[in-house]
């Protein structure tokens, strides 16, 4: 079965958002708490479609938001395996 565009958008949303968060979660400096408040905002910015932004636009959205909290989890799960293995 193909995939609907919404799929698409979707599927190379979320690969491109996860490519840019391993990108700045390799910089000098980084703090999980900078992804944690974009976070917010892309989640409230995905919550105020009342003007109807377009199901494209939607897929792309969600895709980033699932991407965050994705690579946020994993980040989190990843320190917390460090520190037990310290």
């Amino acid at each position: 079965m193909e995939k609907s565009i919404e799929e698409i958008i979707f599927d190379e949303s979320y690969e491109v958002t996860m490519k840019r968060l391993d990108f700045v979660s390799a910089q000098e400096g980084f703090e999980i708490s900078q992804l944690e408040g974009e976070l917010v905002h892309l989640a409230r910015y995905e919550g105020q479609d009342w003007v109807g932004r377009g199901e494209l636009k939607n897929s792309e959205i969600s895709a980033q938001v699932l991407a965050y909290q994705v690579f946020i989890k994993r980040w989190k799960d990843r320190q917390s395996s460090e520190q037990l293995d310290d």
